[in-house]
């Protein structure tokens, strides 16, 4: 499959009329899009699982009654630190294979059954880790975050590709950026809930098994709501032409923008969409005419050669860097570190007892929530990259301030309480520049890059490097922080400097475009000939050239009925 070469004259008309008709992002624009926005929220309740899934567990491992269970594998000993990072980090372990096979998934049985599928997982993974109160302890631990992770790396991939192609490409940005409020909104809540479970009992050796047990089974509680909603949610409009139910996607369309279905700008956007669609089918019909029937057991197989394909031209190649490396450089920002062990960092900061790391922890979640609704709000006017790298060199800079304190006084706390607290309220600092950037950018760029039929794949590929980077870093960071103290803050510190020169220097802007228009902003220029003259073919044929020649008509041109009707069979039938 290769990336779909689009006339830069055509794409540049239908980008300026669109514009025109779309009105500017921002803040009026989601109340003009409410419909597409309360489906985007009600689908990242997927990110309040994600996120309250990588919250609730950093206050549960310092929990007296979780201890007892789990023997070495929650103990603060130098040496059985590794132990303790694969009983966190082997939810990233999970997740990386789940997001690995979420795209063959979302690709055969649609993005919205993905989420269902994915979501069953993760109930199964609560239950199995509710188990661990029979005795089995760390075992059952380990299988049910393994198994857990699993259906939150499938959701961290498959919910932002939904947002993505049900949202209109003004408020496309804030969309997908609710996954990360919704993640945000996910951490805070469990941070809370930590606190208050953690004196079930009482906070030292007569702590109740509740103290942990309640926390972890509330996550049921918003899965079964998103299992049973998700059901009565559209398909995406974009999977639904690509799958030859071209009529219904029409229909979808004009509802997710509450526009008539003869409107301009619904014609527009659907045209798009077919002539992507039928430039990758007729690409494929090419290059692999045994593989052209669109069948379960092809779409398997293309999944490899989709894969293959994102690295056999520069412009593919590209998107490959951009979202690999990008969700590599947030990875190691250090904020999977926060969130995992708050409780631990704030004890080697000098605040002494779980209640006040706890507490301390709690306020991590605030002002990432807080910091995240700006983004939401405004990542759409703003644009991607300045933000990106204003976010990156704050957090760059709050660890290096981190690492010169904890280097004076990491052996006089007691009698520097006052640097202690200065260090504290540089992690929150530091989560506030994340919140507003790294947390919502990363996933849109993304989310947004990819043609249609390399959208599952190449966002799996993505969402692969973030998890198998959150896995290191989940296993590193209790020896990076017994072992070299502050030297974990320049680590973390010096990778972030530099992703914030990776942004500015490699990643293009990708703000109010459509998903479609993305191939042209990635080198298409470099595409074949051959691939231009067959994407030209497909705009004659559906009218996209007549539609952008007549740029100042409110209606659209009248079409060939006939005609019309082969170009619908053709899309059917691949």
């Amino acid at each position: 499959m290769v990336s779909g070469a689009a006339a830069p004259g055509i794409y540049d008309a239908a980008l300026q009329r669109r514009q025109a008709l779309m009105g500017a992002s921002g803040p009026a624009a989601l109340v003009k899009n409410f419909r597409v926005f309360s489906i985007a929220m009600f689908a990242c309740i997927g990110g309040l699982l994600y996120g309250y899934n990588q919250g609730v567990f950093s206050g549960v491992l310092v929990m007296n009654s979780f201890k007892g269970h789990m023997q070495d594998y929650a103990s603060d000993r130098p040496e059985d630190q590794s132990k303790k990072g694969w009983l966190t980090s082997i939810l990233e372990l999970g997740a990386w294979f789940g997001c690995l096979f979420s795209g063959f998934v979302a690709e055969v049985f649609s993005r919205k059954r993905g989420i269902l599928f994915a979501t069953g997982i993760f109930i199964i993974g609560v239950v199995v880790q509710v188990t661990a109160i029979t005795g089995v302890g760390h075992n059952s631990i380990l299988a049910g975050r393994f198994i857990t992770g699993m259906g939150v790396g499938s959701l961290s991939m498959i919910v932002p590709m939904y947002n993505a192609e049900v949202a209109p490409p003004e408020v496309r940005g804030s969309l997908i950026a609710l996954q990360q409020l919704a993640i945000c909104a996910g951490i805070m809540i469990s941070f809370w809930i930590d606190y208050g479970t953690n004196y079930i009992g009482g906070t030292g050796a007569t702590q109740s098994d509740a103290a942990w047990l309640v926390p972890i089974c509330l996550q049921l509680f918003p899965a079964v709501v998103l299992f049973g909603g998700i059901l009565f949610m559209p398909f995406s409009p974009r999977w639904l032409v690509h799958h030859g139910r071209e009529a219904e996607a029409r229909s979808v369309l004009a509802q997710l923008r509450d526009l008539p279905q003869d409107h301009e700008l619904v014609e527009l956007e659907f045209m798009e969409i077919q002539a992507q669609s039928m430039f990758e089918k007729r690409t494929l019909r090419e290059h692999f005419p045994h593989l052209a029937e669109y069948t379960p057991w092809n779409v398997f197989k293309l999944q490899f050669v989709a894969i293959g394909s994102l690295f056999k031209t520069k412009a593919m190649f590209k998107r490959v860097i951009v979202a690999t490396v990008t969700m590599f450089f947030q990875q190691w920002t250090g904020i999977n570190a926060v969130l995992y062990y708050a409780p631990t960092i704030f004890k080697s900061l000098g605040l002494g007892g779980n209640t006040t790391s706890l507490l301390a922890t709690g306020v991590v979640g605030i002002v990432m929530f807080l910091a995240t609704i700006p983004s939401v709000l405004y990542i759409d006017k703003l644009g991607r990259k300045p933000i990106l790298t204003i976010g990156a060199i704050g957090m760059a800079s709050c660890h290096i301030v981190i690492a010169g304190i904890v280097a004076k006084y990491r052996d006089s706390w007691d009698t520097h309480p006052a640097a202690g607290w200065a260090a504290v309220a540089m992690v929150w600092l530091f989560v506030v520049h994340f919140g507003y950037s790294w947390g919502p950018c990363a996933w849109i760029i993304v989310a947004e890059i990819w043609p249609i039929s390399n959208r599952p794949y190449g966002i799996a590929l993505g969402a692969s490097s973030n998890w198998m980077n959150n896995f290191i870093v989940g296993q590193v960071t209790p020896d990076m922080i017994s072992g070299i103290s502050y030297g974990t803050y320049l680590v973390f510190g010096i990778l972030t400097f530099i992703g914030a020169a990776f942004i500015w220097w490699f990643v293009p802007e990708t703000k109010r475009l459509t998903l479609e228009e993305m191939d042209v902003i990635f080198g298409s220029e470099g595409t074949a000939q051959a691939d231009f003259e067959r994407m030209e073919e497909i705009n004659k044929e559906i009218g996209l050239d007549r539609l952008t020649r007549n740029i100042g008509q409110n209606t659209p041109p009248e079409y060939d009925e006939k005609h019309e009707k082969g170009i619908h069979e053709e899309i059917k039938t691949g």
